[in-house]
């Protein structure tokens, strides 16, 4: 679990993102595509072509580190290119790395009566 503090912003990549690059690739990209500064403490999500990889970026005042999951099943829920730069929250993140649908999550499982 990465130890994301509940201050921190986290923007998504829209659309597909060449998952050879590395840190400084991903900390360019962040530069010029999205125009924000990668080492101002923000989290940075990027997606790869298959939808089931995905790395994130982030500078927490000493240094730059690098994550990636790769879902086993299933593809990680993203935005349609046309929505540009996408921030959500660290709660939304979270969903996310589980797999689950952070747009709308729901409980799906309810326990049956007990006794």
């Amino acid at each position: 679990m990465i130890p994301v503090p509940s201050h921190v912003r986290v923007w998504l990549a829209v659309g597909r993102t060449d998952m050879r690059r590395g840190m400084n690739g991903l900390a360019l990209q962040v530069q010029e595509a999205m125009k924000r500064d990668p080492h101002a403490g923000d989290l940075y999500v990027f997606r790869g072509r298959g939808g089931d990889l995905i790395k994130i970026i982030w500078h927490d005042g000493l240094g730059m580190s690098l994550y990636a999951k790769r879902l086993e099943k299933g593809r990680f829920i993203w935005p349609s290119p046309a929505d540009g730069v996408v921030s959500i929250s660290a709660s939304q993140l979270a969903y996310m790395l589980d797999g689950i649908d952070w747009r709308n999550p729901r409980q799906t499982f309810r326990p049956d009566k007990a006794g």
